[in-house]
């Protein structure tokens, strides 16, 4: 049946899915949902006032993101690891400073000029005009540290930071979700950038380490703060 009024969700004017999804993985990366908490299609599709089909896919979203795992009775929150998360990082961290490494230590090898240019050039323009403040900016801090590596020339070395990346970026959203954040992290790339570019390879290799190095204390700081919250009605 057809009617003139909108429903919560479509008074946004975003797609009913991106309403959903952003809502709810604000939820759970603030605390709101608590482990053990049940969440449904049906509930959610209540709550929302839409249909289910949004719901369902705003949920496989965050399932991919590594938010949610599916259960019997539906969807829960993941606890992460910090263990897991610290192992993770020490490989990325391995990885990355590695592709300074191979360069510093071998005079026949130089990094991919071009793509470290057209690097700088987009982070020129993301500096002038920042991002709003959202987990998703995780996506393109990835393709800068991907792009780094490769310019290394080590094409194994990169294959394995995609899949350290797949595995962390449910946490790394965490990240940004802290005011001036992405300013700095802005900042930090086009610091490590210059130095490399500049052939200052020391210089790039400990502001990459200091740069990965804070991302994972404010990483580990958030991820504490939302397991406490969302610990406290289990």
């Amino acid at each position: 049946m057809s009617t003139s009024m909108e429903t919560p969700a479509e008074a946004t004017g975003k797609p009913l899915r991106d309403v959903v999804y952003e809502t709810l993985r604000g939820e759970l990366m603030n605390g709101g949902i608590k482990f053990g908490e049940r969440l449904t299609e049906p509930k959610l599709s209540t709550r929302f006032g839409i249909s289910r089909t949004p719901v369902r896919e705003a949920l496989t979203m965050l399932c991919s993101d590594g938010l949610l795992q599916r259960e019997e009775f539906g969807f829960s929150p993941v606890r992460p690891s910090v263990p897991r998360i610290r192992d993770l990082y020490e490989l990325r961290l391995t990885l990355e400073l590695g592709g300074v490494a191979r360069i510093m230590t071998n005079p026949d090898l130089t990094h991919d000029r071009a793509l470290l240019l057209a690097e700088r050039e987009r982070w020129l323009t993301l500096q002038a005009d920042p991002p709003e403040q959202q987990p998703g900016f995780v996506v393109v801090d990835e393709e800068f540290h991907v792009a780094l590596l490769t310019s290394a020339g080590n094409a194994e070395m990169v294959r394995a930071l995609l899949s350290v990346n797949s595995r962390i970026r449910h946490v790394r959203m965490y990240d940004f979700m802290v005011n001036n954040r992405i300013e700095t992290t802005i900042s930090e790339h086009l610091g490590i950038l210059d130095a490399i570019l500049a052939d200052e390879l020391a210089l790039g290799y400990q502001l990459l380490h200091t740069h990965i190095g804070e991302s994972l204390d404010v990483v580990l700081e958030r991820i504490s703060r939302a397991i406490a919250a969302m610990s406290m009605a289990e």
